[in-house]
């Protein structure tokens, strides 16, 4: 029997912990712990308990000594953008804001008081997104002004989580990429950028790799578990450890890593920080060995999610995607990155207006609304495809459907009938199989990215359209 590795993989709808073994070149993964999650509203925002989310995560550490399988390394990766902010004492300050809040409405500007939106984009690359970090930031100088002034660090929530299981506060870089506050040149924070927004300079630690040790478990940890083990750093941001999991055989390839969001791009080595990938609204995040990812925030299946929770789950999203198919007629589209469909109040009636005021049919059976999401994606899916054609020079022949997305065969079907393109589906844990992939290029298992894609690619099923 080999050694035990653990992905704990936290969504923004769920989390899951990922057991796996390498057997003869073969990834074996086992979910053996699942949790719900979501925001809450605290006081009128929207807002993570990471309390909660800690003990889930303790609870599927738990599984592992009650199952036999206690791992030998363990990492942890969570969506983007979202932080905390410790006092001397490591205790949390504030609560933990959820980036749908609207506390961040009207910081753009306050941003934009101190460096030009453009500026702005050829210092970071980074896409314009109302919840990132900047902006989330500048609503807690601007409102919550002395939090900032007794911070002591700033964390995101992979290395929060890691800091509670260690005691060792360490910032991932794959995850700091996002926050729109990196040099993608010194892969450093821009400390004068910083400075001139007036953010606590100090705050900001050391950036490190993913593969980085972070450390053992913290004696009370181990007296609550029955065992320790060693934590590292997963390429910590959920689509960087996504696309680190992409089975591609080739060097140029597109990804889809289609979840809550669709993130599409392509994997470089540099940054295109140009006034065309700005105008298209593309971003360059940082990846597993100073890749970048180039991509677009799509919105993703965020829109059904919220469609079928709006109709009591009543309908499971195989059955979404064959009553979306039967209504494959239904000629009305909407724009998915409109900010209407952000965090509307009901999901279903604002598709329904966007339909009626831009003079198209209102869809009304579940069918239609679906089909209007569903179609409207892969719309999207094919002007991005076109956008990043023309900002590379370069044609893409295949694009890779990974994560829970790559389940929705109609959505699939219909991305590779408006590219044209070949389009590959799966596997579906791909950010588990990221984290993981990171902990065994970490341990000399994959000598590689190449290796350990190949090794992704005869591991799982990879449907192809």
């Amino acid at each position: 029997m080999g050694d035990y590795y653990l992905a704990i993989d936290i969504g923004a709808s769920s989390g899951r912990h990922i057991l796996s073994e390498n057997q003869n070149g073969k990834l074996i993964i086992e979910e053996i712990y699942r949790f719900e999650n979501g925001m809450k509203n605290i006081d009128g925002h929207l807002c993570w308990d990471l309390d909660e989310l800690f003990n889930n995560i303790l609870a599927g550490m738990k599984k592992c000594k009650n199952l036999g399988k206690i791992p030998k390394l363990m990492a942890i990766d969570t969506w983007a953008v979202d932080y905390v902010l410790l006092d001397k004492s490591g205790k949390r300050l504030g609560p933990s804001y959820g980036y749908r809040d609207t506390r961040v409405d009207g910081m753009d500007s306050k941003v934009y008081e101190v460096i030009s939106q453009d500026d702005l984009y050829a210092r970071t690359g980074i896409q314009k997104q109302p919840f990132n970090t900047i902006y989330q930031l500048m609503s807690t100088r601007e409102m919550e002004g002395d939090l900032m002034e007794r911070a002591e660090n700033f964390l995101l929530l992979p290395d929060y989580f890691n800091f509670l299981l260690t005691g060792v506060k360490k910032t991932e870089y794959t995850n700091a990429s996002t926050t729109q506050l990196l040099n993608p040149v010194t892969k450093d924070w821009d400390h004068e950028l910083i400075k001139a927004l007036g953010y606590k300079e100090e705050i900001f630690g050391p950036i490190t790799m993913p593969g980085t040790e972070v450390g053992g478990l913290l004696p009370e940890i181990q007296r609550q578990l029955g065992f320790n083990l060693k934590v590292i750093q997963a390429a910590s941001h959920d689509t960087a450890s996504a696309v680190l999991a992409v089975p591609a055989q080739d060097q140029d390839f597109l990804y889809i890593s289609s979840g809550t969001w669709s993130l599409m791009g392509v994997e470089t080595r540099e940054a295109n920080c140009s006034k065309e990938a700005e105008e298209a609204n593309m971003t360059n995040e940082g990846g597993y060995e100073y890749r970048f990812r180039f991509l677009k925030n799509i919105m993703g299946l965020w829109m059904i999610q919220e469609v079928r929770h709006e109709l009591d789950d009543k309908y499971s999203f195989a059955e979404l995607c064959q009553l979306a198919e039967a209504s494959n007629d239904f000629p009305s589209r909407i724009d998915v990155n409109d900010k209407r469909f952000l965090a509307p109040e009901n999901m279903i009636e604002e598709i329904k207006n966007a339909c009626g005021e831009s003079g198209q049919r209102r869809p009304e059976s579940v069918g239609e609304i679906a089909t209007v999401i569903y179609q409207s994606l892969a719309d999207a899916y094919k002007k991005t495809v076109e956008e990043i054609q023309s900002i590379t020079g370069k044609r893409y022949k295949n694009i890779h459907i990974v994560g829970g997305g790559s389940k929705a065969m109609y959505l699939n079907k219909l991305t590779a009938e408006k590219t044209g393109l070949n389009c590959y589906c799966g596997p579906s844990e791909c950010t588990a199989i990221g984290n993981l992939m990171v902990q065994y290029l970490h341990d000399g298992i994959y000598q590689n990215v190449e290796t350990a894609r190949k090794s992704v690619f005869d591991s799982f099923q990879v449907d192809k359209i």
